[in-house]
């Protein structure tokens, strides 16, 4: 798993919990703690800070807090992972981020553009998803409707060429894409967070199965 360099980071503790319950060995990756791309299987991309704007021709906010050092590494994973047809796993930032390296672009602040939602921060799975039926993902969580939790300002805007939307809310804000040609889910929302879910944890049996059976 990609993320911050805290010393003390809640996404990866659920996330590794997680991912241990789906029969993975976990493994953290930050930006003192690179991990050789040769022992990867499969990767998760967590969630947090706002990824720079400039990476998809946007401008930066100067009172915005970027982590340019985390965009580098995570960039240079989600490639390799890319290029090894890797299971690969976007969290909130990570989907954004995959989706930023494959070409698309991010709504830089979605207040503006919400009418329908609250733009509430959350835990807990509150908020409405349709799923596309047709879908992977729908497939997975078994349904066409799911609940998540929203702890997200940004979202994806126009879509990379090499992935598609699959999920959205309520203001048709997408909320998950996944890949038309390689073992890559993205979802805007906290999975890990929702770990006590069977729902929600089937996202990461996914990547552990798609990691077996590659």
């Amino acid at each position: 798993m990609t993320g911050n360099d805290r010393p003390l980071s809640p996404s990866w503790i659920c996330i590794k919990g997680v991912i241990r319950l789906a029969g993975g060995i976990p493994r953290r990756i930050s930006v003192s703690r690179e991990l050789p791309t040769s022992e990867l299987d499969g990767l998760v991309v967590s969630g947090g800070d706002d990824i720079h704007p400039t990476l998809y021709g946007a401008d930066p906010d100067p009172s915005v807090f970027y982590d340019v050092e985390r965009d580098e590494i995570e960039q240079r994973y989600i490639s390799v992972s890319l290029d090894r047809g890797l299971p690969l796993l976007g969290i909130c930032r990570g989907y954004q981020l995959i989706n930023v390296v494959l070409g698309g672009s991010l709504h830089t602040d979605i207040r503006d553009i919400r009418q329908r939602t609250l733009n509430r921060r959350g835990l807990l799975a509150t908020k409405r998803v349709r799923l596309a039926p047709d879908s992977t993902m729908a497939s997975l969580l078994e349904g066409e409707r799911v609940r998540v939790n929203s702890l997200h300002f940004q979202a994806i805007d126009r879509v990379a060429k090499d992935l598609k939307a699959v999920a959205w809310d309520r203001d048709e804000i997408i909320q998950g894409v996944e890949s038309t040609g390689r073992p890559v889910i993205g979802v805007q929302w906290h999975p890990e967070y929702l770990w006590y879910l069977a729902r929600q944890r089937r996202l990461f049996d996914w990547l552990i199965r798609a990691a077996r059976d590659r």
